[in-house]
Parts: C-alpha cells; sequence; structure tokens
C-alpha cells in the first residue's frame, strides 16, 4: 500500500502540533514565520494535499463530480458534457468543469483544486496520457473514469470510441469511390485518438494494396490552425491529393476556410472526410461527410460507471468501453475524376 501523507505526518515532520499545522493549511494566521515556512516544507516534502485533512477525518461525500476537458472550445466537448451532466442530475449529482487548453500544468493544478474541493469523483479527457499527475486522485481514493483518451500508467475504468475503425471506414470509402491519392491531417501521435486514426487510415490503405506516401501525411494538433496550414501545404504539393481526411473537428473548421482561401473546390476537385460532426457540416455546400460519435452516450456512460465506483462497495474490475462511430456520407465525397 503507498503511503498517503496525513496532517500528522506533516505536523510531526515539522516539529509542530496538528493545530499549528491547521492553521497554516487555512490561512488562519498567528504563526510565526519560521514555523509556517517549516510546515509549507514538510507539505511539499510529503506530497501532502490539504483535502487529506478531511479524508483522515471521515470525509463527506459532496455530491459533486469534477470533469477536466482539453479544450472547451473543441465542438465536440460541450456534447459530451451535456451527457455527462444530465446523467449525474439524475443520479443527485452536480458537475464542476474546467479546461485545460491541452496543458499538463494547468490539468494538474486542476486536480489538486478538486481533491481540496473534496469531489466525489472525477471524469477526465486528459492532456497527459501517463497519467502521472492524475495519480495524486487515485492516491485520495477518489474514483476517476476516463474518456476520450486512455490513461497508461495505472487502471481506470475507460470510455473510448473505435478510431480505428472509424477512420478505417472513411479512408475505405474514399478508396472505393476510386481515389488512391488520400491524404490525412493527423492529430497529435502521443494521443488515443491523433494515434488511432492513423492507424485506421494507414490499416484501409494496407488492405487495398496502396503505398503511404509520407508528403500526404500531414502533422496537426487537433486545433483550426493546424487544419488550415495543413490544406494550404497539401495544396502546394506538385501532385495534389484527390480526397482528404482529417482527424478531427476544428482541424476540418481550418481546412474548409483554407479550400475557401485556396479557390480548391470541394466535392469537385478535392473530396473531403472529417472526423467528428461539426454544426456547420449541413450547412456549407456541399454538404461535408463525416465520421460521428456518440457523444452524449460517451459521457451518460461515464456518469453511470463512476456511479457505481463511487456507491458499490468491494472492488470492481476494470472497465472499458469501446462506443461504434458512424460514417455519414454526404456531398463532399465524390467519384474520382482527376487523373493522376
Amino acid at each position: 500500500m503507498e503511503f498517503k501523507p496525513t496532517i500528522e505526518d506533516v505536523a510531526k515532520l515539522a516539529k509542530v502540533s496538528i493545530a499549528t499545522v491547521s492553521r497554516v493549511i487555512n490561512n488562519q494566521g498567528g504563526v510565526r514565520k519560521a514555523t509556517e515556512e517549516r510546515i509549507v516544507s514538510a507539505i511539499n516534502e510529503l506530497g501532502y494535499i490539504r483535502s487529506a485533512v478531511a479524508r483522515s477525518m471521515k470525509r463527506k461525500e459532496t455530491h459533486t463530480i469534477g470533469i477536466i476537458v482539453p479544450d472547451i472550445k473543441n465542438p465536440f466537448f460541450p456534447f459530451v458534457v451535456s451527457g455527462i451532466e444530465q446523467k449525474a442530475r439524475e443520479k443527485g449529482y452536480y458537475t464542476i468543469l474546467s479546461s485545460t487548453n491541452e496543458s499538463p500544468i494547468v490539468e494538474e493544478e486542476i486536480v489538486k483544486i478538486f481533491i481540496e474541493r473534496g469531489v466525489d469523483g472525477v471524469i477526465i479527457t486528459t492532456a497527459n496520457e501517463t497519467g502521472d499527475h492524475i495519480k495524486l486522485l487515485h492516491d485520495q481514493g477518489i474514483p476517476i473514469v476516463a474518456i476520450d483518451r486512455a490513461i497508461k500508467n495505472f487502471e481506470v475504468d475507460t470510455v473510448l470510441v473505435d478510431n480505428v475503425n472509424g477512420s478505417y471506414q472513411a479512408v475505405q470509402h474514399l478508396i472505393l469511390q476510386g481515389h488512391k491519392k488520400i491524404a490525412i491531417i493527423c492529430g497529435p501521435q502521443n494521443t488515443t485518438p491523433g494515434h488511432e486514426r492513423f492507424l485506421g487510415y494507414k490499416k484501409a490503405l494496407e488492405d487495398y494494396n496502396i503505398p503511404l506516401d509520407d508528403k500526404l501525411v500531414i502533422q496537426g494538433d487537433f486545433m483550426e490552425g493546424s487544419g488550415f496550414h495543413a490544406t494550404h501545404e497539401l495544396f502546394d504539393l506538385e501532385a495534389r491529393p484527390t480526397a482528404i481526411f482529417s482527424s478531427n473537428n476544428l482541424m476540418t473548421i481550418g481546412c474548409m476556410k483554407a479550400l475557401v482561401d485556396l479557390d480548391w473546390k470541394l466535392g469537385e476537385e478535392v473530396s473531403f472526410i472529417g472526423f467528428d460532426d461539426v454544426e456547420i457540416a449541413t450547412f456549407i455546400k456541399p454538404k461535408l461527410s463525416v465520421v460521428s460519435r456518440p457523444m452524449n452516450t460517451l459521457g451518460e456512460i461515464a456518469v453511470q460507471l463512476l456511479y457505481e465506483r463511487m456507491n458499490v462497495k468491494g472492488n470492481l474490475p476494470k472497465r472499458q468501453y469501446l462506443l461504434s462511430p458512424e460514417l455519414k456520407i454526404r456531398e463532399s465525397c465524390q467519384l474520382n475524376k482527376i487523373k493522376i
């Protein structure tokens, strides 16, 4: 069993009373500066987190669930959060939402704040899949459910989408439409969705004996700007792709802006499929073909798993849900009529 420092441990190391440690932790004053510095040093050395006080005194439930997402601007996450909130209310819980802007440093700060606030559980799409800093939650006995991205260094319940199959279906459809020069705008390869969607792309090419062309593989970062710049890079190729597969919705938006900027005619000069449905998909002409995910369902399942962790006595095995995506063919995929 791992060592979980308590307020008594801090007091012993700092050679002060528990009451003095409590005064420093709660900013009540009345403690000499040198003593306070000694207590702070002991807290840092032990890795003590303030809400451990509450837990060591038989912590009460707060009926709150913390939600951590990497980018609230991403249209995917509001739908997932909506599913989380609705299911949480049905179970008698309220939610606290925080966005990290893909920063592991910010994520660690949020984790510590959630611990201090005494959340009963956390649902997270992590910015750092090693999970080293998320271990703070685990060590405090706070249940965790990972969504969209896996956590690698310790076991937690996980709800993912079959990214490999989703991207495979998209690229396969383009191949069956006669396309061989199919470009991909990738997400970060150190993330579950970025890596798995690239695997699906490669597998489809391999199954249909189409060589992988490194020039058609453009690395993006799941942000709109990278989709925009990637599309410009593809347009500048001597042998342009006849089809583009974008690995997420924000990069899709950037790609669409670039196509307009370049006067690269969507559905005529270049076919397109994006991963994740976006609001503009059916508003622009031609309508975008996409790989759609069950976003609300993903959030609802995450809450159910977390609720069981928080309320079921005894050890539960690690659980992983893999949800199926749906390929929605609209108007942006056309038969390849371009001679290459």
